[in-house]
C-alpha cells in the first residue's frame, strides 16, 4: 500500500485542491509590492498615497476575513461535506481579486481583502481536513505540507508579478487560478470518512477505493491496511441513518468531548502550535517585505529583495515536504524555532546599530541575508507544520470543532500582529520589534521540546495513547 501506484490519486487530490491556496498566497504577497506603488506620490487611488494607518487595515483585514472564513466553511464542511465545502472557497476567492482593479479607495481594497481572506480562512481549516482524511499514514505528512508549499508559490508568483506589472494587472492574472481549480477539484470524490459519516457507507468505500488506486472488483485481494480502513469506515455507520441522526452527529461535539485528559492535552498542543505559529512574527513581516527592506537600507530593490526572500522560503518548504516523513515533526519544528530566532536577533542588531549611528553600509547584505534565514527555517517547521500537526493529533470526532476553534484564534492573533506591526516599529523600533519576535521564538522552541509528541506515522489513536 506504500507503492507510488498507489498513491497517485492521493497526490493528485493534494494537488488539486491546493491549486486555490496559490491563489490564496498571492493575496498574501500582494501587499508587499503592491504598497510601494499605492503608497506613493503616483497612487492609482481617487484618494491620494495609501497612509501607514491605511496599509495596516488593508494588510490584516485578510485576516479578519480569514476568521469569518473559518467559521462559516468549518460549519459548510460538516453539512454539505469537505468536497463542497471547497468548492465554494472558489467564488469568495475570484470575487477578492475582481474588486481590487476597480478599487477608488482604501475601504475598496479593505473590501477586497476581507472577501479574499475568507476564501484562506477556508483553505487552512477545510484543505487539512479533507488531506487527514483522505492520505495514508506513510505519506500524510508530505500531502499535509502541500497546503503551505503551494500557499508559499502563491507568494512567490506575487512578488514576481508584482515587479513586472502594476497592482491591478496582478489581480486580473491571478484571478484566473479560481477557475483552474474548480476544473482540477470538480472530479475528486469526497473523502471515505465524511461519507461513511453521514452514512454512505457504499461510497465510503468507493472512494476509499479510489484514493488508494485498488480497483472496485470485489474479489481483488486486499491488503490488511486496506481491510482495516474498510472496517472502519463500516463500523462508523449509524443505526438510524436518517436526516436528524446525520444532523445530530454533526453538531454533536461538546464541551464534555474536550474534556477528556489526552484530548485537553491534544488541544491545548494545537494551541500552542497554532499561537506561536504567528507570534514568532514571521507571517506579519513577510505582509511588509519591501517595506521592511526599504526601510533598513538595504542596497537591493525592495520589489527585487522579496522575490528573493519568497524564493527561498518556497525552498525552505518544499525541504519540509522532503523531511518531514523522515526527520519527523518535532525535529522540524524545533530547528525552525531555533533558527527563527537567530535570525531575527541578526536582522535586529543591524537595525540597532544603524538607528545608533554606526557605519552599516559595508553590512548592507545582513538585512536580507537574516530575513532570507529567518523565512527559511520558519517555512521548513513553524510556519508550515502545525496545521498538519494540529490535523493529525485531533480525534476524529471533535476535529472540524478543534480545527474552527484553533483557527479562529490563529485569525484574531494574526490580524493583531499585522494590525499592529506599523505601530511596533513606530514605537519601538524596527530592531525592538524584532527583538520582541526573536523573544517569541526561542519560547515556541521550548514549548515544542518540553510538550509536542512525534506524529510521524502514526494513527490518531497511536499520538493520543502517546500524550
Amino acid at each position: 500500500m506504500s507503492s507510488a501506484g498507489s498513491d497517485k490519486y492521493q497526490y493528485l487530490a493534494a494537488i488539486s485542491v491546493n491549486m486555490i491556496s496559490i491563489s490564496y498566497g498571492a493575496f498574501c504577497g500582494w501587499p508587499s509590492s503592491s504598497f510601494l506603488e499605492l503608497s506613493s506620490e503616483d497612487s492609482p487611488l481617487e484618494t491620494g498615497p495609501l497612509s501607514p494607518k491605511d496599509q495596516g487595515w488593508v494588510a490584516s483585514n485578510i485576516c479578519l476575513g480569514g476568521l469569518f472564513g473559518t467559521l462559516l466553511f468549518t460549519w459548510l464542511a460538516d453539512k454539505i461535506g469537505r468536497k463542497w465545502s471547497l468548492m465554494w472557497m472558489a467564488l469568495p476567492n475570484l470575487l477578492g481579486w475582481v474588486i481590487i482593479p476597480f478599487a477608488r479607495n482604501p475601504m475598496h481594497l479593505i473590501i477586497a481583502r476581507f472577501i479574499g481572506g475568507a476564501a484562506g480562512g477556508g483553505c487552512f481549516t477545510v484543505i487539512p481536513i479533507y488531506v487527514s482524511e483522505l492520505a495514508s499514514d506513510n505519506i500524510r505528512g508530505i500531502l499535509g505540507v502541500f497546503l503551505v508549499l503551494t500557499c508559499n508559490f502563491g507568494i512567490v508568483l506575487a512578488f514576481v508579478l508584482g515587479y513586472y506589472f502594476n497592482y491591478a494587472q496582478v489581480s486580473w492574472i491571478v484571478s484566473s487560478l479560481s477557475f483552474v481549480f474548480v476544473g482540477c477539484f470538480w472530479f475528486m470524490p469526497e473523502t471515505p470518512q465524511h461519507l461513511a459519516r453521514v452514512n454512505k457507507i457504499d461510497e465510503a468505500e468507493h472512494s476509499l477505493r479510489y484514493y488508494r488506486n485498488i480497483k472496485a472488483n470485489p474479489a481483488k485481494e486486499l491488503s490488511e491496511e486496506l481491510q482495516l480502513e474498510l472496517q472502519k469506515l463500516k463500523t462508523t455507520e449509524k443505526p438510524g441513518g436518517d436526516a436528524d441522526d446525520e444532523d445530530n452527529d454533526a453538531s454533536g461535539v461538546t464541551w464534555d468531548d474536550f474534556a477528556e485528559g489526552k484530548t485537553r492535552k491534544a488541544f491545548l498542543i494545537g494551541l500552542g502550535l497554532i499561537s506561536f505559529n504567528q507570534l514568532c512574527g514571521c507571517f506579519a513581516m513577510l505582509n511588509y517585505t519591501a517595506v521592511i527592506f526599504e526601510q533598513s537600507g538595504s542596497s537591493m530593490p525592495p520589489t527585487m529583495a522579496a522575490i528573493v526572500v519568497g524564493s527561498i522560503q518556497l525552498v525552505g518548504t518544499y525541504t519540509s515536504t522532503v523531511l518531514v516523513d523522515r526527520l519527523g515533526r518535532k525535529i522540524l519544528l524545533l530547528v525552525s524555532a531555533v533558527g527563527i530566532g537567530f535570525g531575527q536577533i541578526a536582522m535586529g542588531t543591524y537595525s540597532y546599530l544603524q538607528v545608533s549611528g554606526y557605519e552599516v553600509s559595508a553590512f548592507s547584505w545582513v538585512p536580507i541575508s537574516g530575513f532570507s534565514f529567518m523565512m527559511l527555517l520558519a517555512a521548513v517547521g513553524l510556519l508550515s507544520l502545525p496545521f498538519l500537526v494540529v490535523s493529525e493529533i485531533m480525534p476524529q470526532k471533535i476535529r472540524s470543532t478543534a480545527i474552527m476553534i484553533l483557527m479562529s484564534v490563529l485569525w484574531v492573533i494574526s490580524t493583531i500582529t499585522i494590525k499592529l506591526m506599523p505601530v511596533f516599529t513606530e514605537t519601538l523600533g524596527m530592531h525592538g520589534t524584532v527583538f520582541m519576535f526573536a523573544i517569541l521564538s526561542f519560547s515556541a522552541a521550548i514549548f515544542i521540546a518540553i510538550f509536542l509528541p512525534e506524529t510521524k506515522g502514526k494513527t490518531v489513536e497511536a499520538i493520543l495513547a502517546s500524550l
